[in-house]
């Protein structure tokens, strides 16, 4: 790493620590060096304003001042996300603002004397990740501070949570919102990121580093110290990645090369060099750098980006660790007894360190479902709960936590009534499994005789082992975006063509049907854009930009894509399908583009599929009133509930507040699908339903009194699902469905749940 050049930030902080420092040394009591560190600040960055509010008893309380009345000083308090400066405590957040009274949250307090006052600057003072209190300026003319200003403000406020800290200052009881922990029980919710149930005691992956030396001695000799800690976990990262469990192949290769990109680059190393220059020791700098992160994730709305800012996250802690010496995780101290890990957030390499007989569950206080450790934990088959607010606060090291993803919930210190209850639905739960594992080799065969082809969804390599677990005829959506979206760059042609041949091989004679890429709306990649824009921008997103239409404007991303599917099917049937077609030009299209590639492999003597079967996703309704001219081209048709949900009830899945509003047992949704079963009956083509709608049995079986007679769904699924089928007569079921579509009852769920129970389905 190249010496940066201070910047004017850098030497503005600098100037300013070299001040505190000295009154930081003295022998006066905390009160007189908070006055003091007012008054320099207040002079350094010419305002005549500066304060420093602590939090004590709950409440920040005023307790220095250079600029507003003395006498409020220890009278003036404010409670969490009260006013300008509960807001920064509460949020942990800057606030920049040129004029103070046109923010909403701004409460004027008289006894301070600051109505002379108009712009306002704060940043929270951070002390184990919470806001401890919040340093301030103000000035009479109406402006905004500068960025030079701002970070010089926030450099200050780290040094400051040391001297508040060694002064005993601070309250540690509470704060940050947080709830106190008891000893009582405790439930938090969270999102199921990767399903299962876990029995286990809470280890926290890391204990945090506390800094506590700021103010550099010698600021070359803390640049040397980061030097030599990059190194060092540069290399324990290429150790890694050779001693990895799932090896060098597959997307788990991909997630850690992102990671490691991350590890090499210069632009984080850079900012952390910048911070030693303003003073800051190497371990104050790594943290500096790593606030600045959080503070920018807050603010990131993007899914993806979000997910690689957490990679970031996770290097920050691990550089942090080794120059601060404390490289101890419960990883390397290795797990004594079965574990639940606790964190903030978790990195997919950290992850992979703990031994698996031990890791039952992880709950994370945030994680996403597109997250790297996400991925990796799915494939190793351990429940993720993430979204997990104040877990770290609410459990302590030890205590026994009852994980239940499916619930999205975790129990911590269960009383004996709660383990009784977990326990037993655990008996079932593992009942239940055994049960449908007896089930793998038989078919799915209704109670009068007909045979359901029942396929999994799949989307990476190891998905495809679940095809002998669960029995499944087949995978009916193998969704190639996985292996953009969890890339660092573009996917090359060669390593598609390694991965679908895999796919091919895993699966034996059982049918593979690949849908071409589907990016964009929410599944935006960083490294694509049209136009200089990406789906982000979109206000609309999921209507969009995206799958099939981005893909014929980017024709050389799908001609690459078509050549990798075609010569990793060599000698072979290739099934292969185009999502979100709306119309059936767009179907003619894609197929002429890989036919053309087709051709192209031919005429250069290379061997191609024996045969290819081409399907379309019906996603968008228009693309049902075009049935007529569609059909005759193609071999198969796969209905995508899950957007042609959102689709005809113009209703964003995404949303929070719809998302459980309209029912996939609605009339008007099996009015729809009914139709077109009979178009594609009548036509002679296939027709089958992959998504979340055929993978729970109560919506299966209405599929299949529909006409359905094909379902691509999770492998978790499966098992249940084909239970149902082999509990059921399809025959008596198509006789009762027309009379309830046609009365459309406003209960359908509640009726056909009711024919089931009444006719002995098996539904559980």
């Amino acid at each position: 790493m190249a010496v940066p050049i201070p910047s004017p930030a850098a030497t503005a902080a600098r100037e300013i620590l070299t001040r505190l420092h000295d009154v930081m040394a003295g022998r006066t009591n905390a009160q007189s060096k908070l006055n003091n560190v007012v008054q320099i600040i207040g002079e350094a960055l010419t305002s005549e304003v500066c304060s420093i509010y602590l939090l004590r008893e709950g409440v920040l309380e005023l307790f220095a001042t250079r600029g507003l009345a003395q006498d409020a000083v220890h009278v003036t308090k404010l409670a969490f996300g009260e006013g300008l400066v509960g807001t920064i405590a509460k949020h942990v957040e800057t606030l920049n603002l040129d004029e103070a009274t046109s923010h909403p949250e701004f409460a004027y307090k008289p006894e301070t004397g600051e109505d002379l006052f108009h712009s306002f600057a704060g940043v929270p003072i951070v002390r184990r990740e919470r806001a401890v209190g919040v340093l301030c300026v103000q000035h009479e003319a109406s402006r905004r501070y500068d960025d030079v200003e701002i970070e010089a403000l926030q450099t200050v406020a780290m040094v400051l949570a040391e001297l508040i800290a060694a002064a005993g200052l601070i309250d540690e009881s509470v704060g940050g919102g947080a709830g106190a922990r008891d000893n009582g029980a405790a439930q938090l919710t969270g999102l199921k990121l990767v399903d299962g149930m876990a029995r286990g005691h809470a280890v926290f992956h890391q204990p945090r580093v506390i800094v506590e030396h700021t103010v550099a001695e010698d600021v070359e000799v803390e640049r040397q110290r980061v030097y030599s800690a990059f190194r060092q976990m540069r290399e324990s990262i290429d150790r890694m990645m050779g001693q990895a469990e799932f090896g060098m192949a597959g997307e788990h290769q991909e997630v850690l090369e992102t990671y490691k990109m991350f590890a090499y680059d210069e632009g984080w190393s850079r900012r952390i060099n910048e911070a030693i220059s303003s003073g800051l020791t190497a371990e104050a700098a790594i943290e500096r750098v790593q606030q600045r992160q959080r503070m920018r994730m807050r603010e990131i709305s993007d899914p993806l980006l979000a997910d690689r800012m957490h990679d970031l996250e996770d290097l920050s802690n691990r550089l942090l660790r080794i120059v601060s010496g404390q490289l101890g995780t419960a990883a390397q101290m290795g797990l004594r007894q079965d574990s639940i890990l606790i964190a903030r957030n978790l990195g997919p390499a950290e992850l992979l360190e703990y031994d698996r007989r031990r890791l039952k569950g992880v709950v994370l206080e945030e994680g996403s479902l597109t997250a790297h450790v996400t991925i990796v934990a799915r494939a190793m088959g351990i429940p993720v709960l993430g979204r997990t607010k104040d877990v770290r606060h609410m459990v302590a090291e030890g205590d026994l936590l009852l994980l239940d993803t499916s619930q999205q919930r975790v129990v911590a210190r269960p009383s004996a009534t709660m383990e009784e209850a977990f326990e037993a639905k655990l008996v079932v739960t593992q009942k239940r499994r055994a049960e449908f594992a007896a089930l793998r080799d038989q078919p799915a065969l209704s109670k009068d005789g007909l045979r359901i082809q029942l396929m999994m969804n799949a989307g990476l390599r190891d998905d495809v082992a679940a095809l002998d677990i669960t029995g499944a005829d087949g995978i009916g959506l193998f969704r190639t975006e996985f292996q953009f979206l969890v890339s660092a760059t573009l996917p090359q042609r060669e390593r598609q063509q390694r991965l679908y041949k895999d796919v091919m091989d895993a699966a034996g004679d059982r049918p593979v049907i690949f849908r071409t890429v589907d990016i964009g709306g929410d599944k935006a990649l960083p490294y694509m854009k049209t136009d200089g824009q990406d789906s982000v921008g979109e206000e609309n997103p999921a209507m969009g930009w995206r799958a099939l239409r981005l893909a014929l404007e980017r024709d050389a991303l799908m001609k690459a894509q078509a050549r990798a599917l075609l010569e990793a099917a060599a000698g072979r049937t290739l099934h292969i399908m185009f999502p979100m077609v709306s119309e059936p030009w767009e179907y003619e299209a894609a197929r002429d583009l890989v036919e053309q590639q087709r051709k192209w492999l031919a005429s250069r003597g290379k061997l191609g599929p024996g045969a290819v079967r081409y399907g379309a996703m019906l996603e968008v309704p228009a693309l049902a009133e075009m049935l007529d001219q569609l059909l005759p081209r193609l071999d198969f048709l796969s209905i995508g509930t899950n957007d042609l949900t959102q689709f005809l009830f113009a209703a964003d899945r995404g949303n929070p507040r719809l998302a459980e509003r309209y029912d996939w047992l609605s009339p008007a949704i099996l009015r729809f699908l009914a139709r077109v079963a009979a178009t594609c009956r009548e036509a002679g083509v296939p027709v089958g339903v992959c998504g979340e709608m055929g993978g729970r049995p109560l919506e299966a079986l209405a599929l299949l009194g529909l006409g359905i007679d094909r379902l691509s769904i999770t492998p978790a699924a499966v098992g249940p699902v084909k239970a149902m089928i082999r509990s059921l007569d399809i025959g008596a079921l198509r006789e009762a469905m027309p009379p309830l579509l046609a009365e459309a009852p406003r209960d359908m769920r509640r009726r056909i749940e009711s024919w089931a129970t009444a006719n002995g389905v098996l539904l559980a």
